[in-house]
């Protein structure tokens, strides 16, 4: 009898294995993995350069892609950790693992620091000392971000910009491949474009109350934030023509200019992601083209012409 009822005391009592699951999930959740589709950028300057489709650079972009993931992924372990007492008071963000207690501060700290150190160290040793180099100024960048820099007008909208250009960047610096002043300025404008929209879009939203969301908006006027997006968005849709309309000295073969033709593809899915921009219903980029069918149509069609365009069929 007294053997029942110790046993029956212990079935209230979660077993060690589901506790760990749980914060194994937890840690998981915490790492946003939604948020990973983005680093999928680490592709760009490859593909644009037409190098893409090798044993080696297959090899090498996915240990960049899985480090670059590691370093988002510490980054947002850290940033729960610090904000953990705020987000318990915020409708939404209290349900994030770390705020709701699922994912002590501690251990959230411990495993973004692990992170943090682990994966530029890699890089030097798997890759080369310039991928550990641009890794570790994403987590110092994006750290500081985290503390301060997300409070200071303009320069967070740079910041969160500037980890997209560096997610577009680190996949050419790994393999060695040069990159284009054009590749830069359409992508760098391209993430100020879809960032400075998001921005206008919670501005929108959440008028009356922005501060409630971000604090920062508060300081914003939907205004500046429509300008920021607009010159962003002309001067990425030049840069890409630029490129496209650019003579590379070697004489094309392909059936048609699929280079030149791409620019329509190119400037119709900046017109139409400029929609959700204006309506201010442009959230997380990757939301807007996944569930817009046409901008993922669109998208599609660009994909096709560019790659003809590099393999100049």
């Amino acid at each position: 009898m007294a053997e029942r009822t110790v046993l029956l005391e212990h079935r209230g009592t979660p077993p060690v294995p589901a506790r760990t699951r749980s914060l194994a999930l937890g840690l998981l959740k915490t790492a946003r993995p939604r948020q990973w589709v983005k680093n999928l950028l680490v592709a760009a300057a490859p593909a644009a350069a037409g190098q893409l489709f090798s044993w080696y650079a297959l090899t090498r972009l996915a240990l960049v892609l899985v480090l670059f993931t590691a370093c988002a992924a510490a980054v947002y372990l850290i940033n729960d950790a610090r904000d953990a007492v705020a987000d318990r008071a915020h409708p939404v963000k209290r349900h994030r693992p770390v705020a709701a207690g699922q994912v002590p501060v501690r251990v959230a700290y411990t495993a973004g620091g692990v992170l943090a150190v682990l994966a530029p160290a890699l890089a030097a040793w798997l890759s080369s000392p310039v991928t550990a180099a641009l890794l570790t100024a994403y987590l110092g960048m994006q750290l500081a971000y985290c503390v301060s820099l997300k409070h200071v007008l303009v320069v967070d909208l740079v910041v969160v910009t500037t980890g997209f250009l560096m997610r577009a960047m680190i996949g050419g610096l790994a393999l060695g491949i040069p990159l284009s002043r054009w590749f830069l300025i359409t992508t760098g404008f391209g993430a100020l474009f879809m960032v400075s929209a998001k921005r206008y879009s919670e501005a929108v939203q959440m008028a009356g109350k922005a501060g409630v969301t971000r604090a920062l908006l508060t300081e914003y006027t939907t205004g500046y934030l429509r300008f920021v997006w607009q010159l962003a968005a002309g001067v990425s849709v030049l840069g890409y023509c630029l490129w496209a309309l650019e003579d590379s000295g070697v004489p094309s073969t392909g059936v048609l200019p699929w280079r030149q033709l791409s620019m329509v593809a190119f400037i119709l899915a900046v017109l139409r992601y400029a929609v959700f921009a204006d309506r201010g219903t442009a959230g997380e980029p990757e939301d807007v083209v996944l569930r817009d069918r046409p901008l993922a149509l669109i998208a599609l069609v660009w994909l096709t012409m560019y790659a003809l365009a590099i393999v100049d069929w």
